[in-house]
């Protein structure tokens, strides 16, 4: 071998002939390579991209990696010149040469440097040896083909790299190599594909050029094989499995694509998930996990989970070892459990303690995408009642509190809320959270900046607020906490989420609070932004604001301060929707403000009071309840009641007398007597103006 020269601070280009390469074998001179493509001889030249396909056809997801992810900067060889930089350019310049025995050496002598470096790599492509290598995926010669893939295989780990590879278009020759019939072949054109398409790029690609259909193809892998450990299994049964562990492992990539994810439940995705989820090949369970979650986002997805009964291998597979498989099933489990259904699968297949167990192992909690995984998932299954009490049996609210904290993952913190508003509607799981020290810490965590975590906890003080403990310790006399007044600042947030969840929380606040109508003009300002939310377009910030309006107008001065800042019209501006949730509130909030000073006429002035006679026709319990509590407080007004009259309330009032709400009741009573006292006193008039004009004629 030829010795190398010393590194000097600015090399420059090579002008004397290089050196042979001289080879221990005493092999014949190999032969030319020729592309399988053209049938051109080889040699080094750049692919250009045609774009009109992929013009024409759009994905509609996010870049999956940074544009500006670790540059490579030349300026940083001018310290010094990196010791490979003559054996790389040696290598380079042989695969370019065309013999084929030069160019399977320099291949392997490439494969022994250090492929993952990011010195190597920037070497290799400003070398031009990137050209080189995805030229070589086009010869017919297998050994080349292997050689380039397994140096290209590595290479691929850079975001870098797989941008400059695929812009010379490494998609093409990849997806024609899957048709070759050599399996080694098919592995490692399979997995440097899984490489590549962590690129929105890629995935595109791949998908227009019909890739997917033969990626499925080729993983078709019998039962028989699946299901025996590799021991047991021949040498070609061995391949077909490897090839099924590289094809996973691009589906795993490819299903972060919506596009792509729609052309894998067409074309039957979820019967090979399935059948590999039941494998005993560890190795093709956790690719195969990770385009589950993936395809989890979609509902049809979900529905099929449910009926190839793939929520049952899911959580056997969480108790296993792995912790990329555990984090993957956890996240199948979040995405699914939204459906009841999936929630009881969970529950019937033993899978609420592995949960609870993970959530509170410190190896987890040590790993935060494992642990905001785990917690996601326990989020949603909490949603079930039936769920909590397997939950209180593992002491899962207790374990949560510690997780409480301003330094945790954000995405840990939003799961772990989002589990405790569920857990806290059963009232023993407030006392553990207050006993355990978890309301100061979700008080604080008011003032983050994460929306998804602003969502959750107003639901969980909502349900806190309900015990008079927990109130205490929310609207905190010496005002150290100041939680009520920071769920009232919410309402300016420009989240309409934050804003509903926020007026829902304030409704019980004020309901329980002590001194709550001093307590509620002690916010300055906050009654005015309260009726400001009725200017929303959102229906539900419009609902939640009646309801919180409804509750402040319980108390006479507070309506007043309301009235003032004009609730009466802009209330009676909402009574044409067909909202059911905002008409059950807005009647209740209109009802209640009937109470003070001529409210009650001005809401028959601005034609408020006959619209809401269709309400009555609706099915929903808090519907009827409002409607009839507001028609009983528009009766204390003639003109209401004649309208009311008129507008025929009178037959639906009379059913609502039969309601199994006590209150109900009473208003539907209330309601029939003003307007038959009305009545009656309209007639005793009518009769006795004519019998005085009787007795004047008879005297005359």
């Amino acid at each position: 071998m030829p010795k190398k020269k010393k590194p000097i601070e600015e090399p420059p280009a090579p002008t004397e002939p290089e050196p042979e390469l001289p080879l221990e074998l005493d092999t014949p001179p190999g032969k030319t390579l020729v592309s399988a493509m053209t049938g051109e001889p080889f040699g080094p030249r750049i692919r250009y991209i045609d774009e009109n396909a992929e013009a024409e056809s759009s994905d509609d997801e996010p870049e999956s990696e940074s544009d500006n992810e670790g540059r490579f900067l030349k300026d940083d060889l001018k310290s010094g010149v990196p010791s490979e930089f003559w054996h790389i350019q040696k290598l380079i310049k042989y695969m370019k040469a065309g013999n084929q025995t030069a160019t399977m050496v320099s291949l392997c002598l490439l494969k022994d440097h250090e492929l993952t470096s990011m010195v190597i790599q920037h070497l290799i492509q400003d070398m031009g040896g990137l050209e080189v290598l995805v030229n070589l995926l086009e010869t017919r010669d297998i050994k080349c083909q292997l050689g380039s893939l397994s140096v290209l295989l590595q290479l691929a780990t850079s975001s870098d790299m797989r941008k400059a590879l695929i812009d010379l278009d490494i998609v093409t020759p990849l997806i024609n190599i899957l048709k070759h019939p050599a399996r080694d072949l098919q592995v490692m054109a399979a997995e440097t594909m899984a490489n590549i398409a962590m690129m929105r790029k890629a995935r595109k690609q791949i998908r227009i050029r019909n890739g997917i259909p033969l990626i499925l193809d080729i993983m078709d892998v019998p039962d028989s094989v699946l299901r025996r450990p590799l021991e047991e299994l021949k040498e070609d049964e061995c391949e077909l499995v490897a090839v099924a562990i590289g094809c996973a492992k691009a589906l795993d990539s490819l299903s972060s694509s919506p596009k792509i994810k729609e052309d894998l439940r067409r074309q039957g995705v979820v019967f090979h998930m399935a059948r590999f989820l039941r494998s005993c090949h560890t190795q093709l369970i956790i690719p195969t996990m990770g385009a589950v979650q993936q395809c989890a986002d979609l509902k049809a997805f979900r529905i099929a989970f449910e009926q190839m009964g793939i929520i049952t291998d899911i959580i056997r597979h969480i108790e296993d070892k792995n912790v990329k498989l555990k984090e993957n099933c956890a996240l199948a489990i979040h995405k699914c459990a939204d459906n009841k259904l999936t929630r009881d699968m969970v529950r019937e297949a033993g899978g609420l303690d592995p949960l609870c167990k993970l959530a509170q192992s410190d190896d987890v909690r040590s790993n935060k995408r494992l642990l905001a995984a785990v917690t996601g998932g326990i989020w949603k299954c909490a949603m079930s009642p039936e769920n909590i009490s397997r939950f209180n049996q593992n002491n899962l609210v207790a374990s949560l509190v510690p997780l409480l904290e301003e330094h945790e993952d954000e995405d840990v913190l939003t799961s772990v809320v989002g589990a405790l508003s569920e857990c806290c509607k059963h009232p023993e799981n407030r006392d553990i959270l207050r006993t355990s020290g978890g309301l100061p810490k979700l008080i604080r965590l008011l003032s983050s900046t994460y929306e998804p975590l602003l969502k959750n906890i107003p639901l969980v003080l909502k349900e806190c607020a309900k015990d008079e403990q927990c109130m205490d310790i929310i609207n905190d006399p010496d005002h150290t906490l100041d939680g009520v007044r920071l769920i009232w600042s919410l309402l300016k947030h420009p989240n309409n989420v934050i804003k509903k969840n926020s007026c829902y929380a304030l409704v019980p606040c004020i309901k329980y609070a002590k001194d709550s109508p001093e307590m509620v003009r002690a916010f300055v300002g906050g009654l005015e932004l309260t009726v400001s939310l009725l200017e929303s377009e959102d229906v539900d910030v419009l609902s939640a604001a009646c309801a919180t309006i409804a509750q402040i107008a319980t108390d006479p001065e507070n309506l007043g301060i309301l009235t003032d800042h004009g609730v009466v019209k802009m209330l009676a501006d909402l009574v044409d929707t067909e909202n059911e949730s905002l008409r059950a509130n807005l009647a209740l909030a209109i009802a209640y403000c009937c109470e003070w000073e001529k409210n009650n006429y001005e809401f028959g002035r601005l034609n408020a009071v006959a619209p809401l006679v269709n309400y009555m026709t609706s099915k929903s319990p808090e519907v009827l309840k409002g409607v009839t509590i507001a028609f009983c407080h528009f009766s204390k007004e003639p003109l209401n009641c004649i309208t009311m009259h008129t507008c025929g309330v009178v037959k639906h009032v009379l059913r609502m007398v039969g309601s199994k709400d006590p209150e109900v009741q009473v208003a539907a009573a209330t309601t029939i007597r003003n307007i038959r006292k009305l009545a009656l006193t309209a007639e005793k008039f009518h009769y006795g103006e004519i019998s005085s004009l009787y007795d004047i004629n008879y005297q005359n």
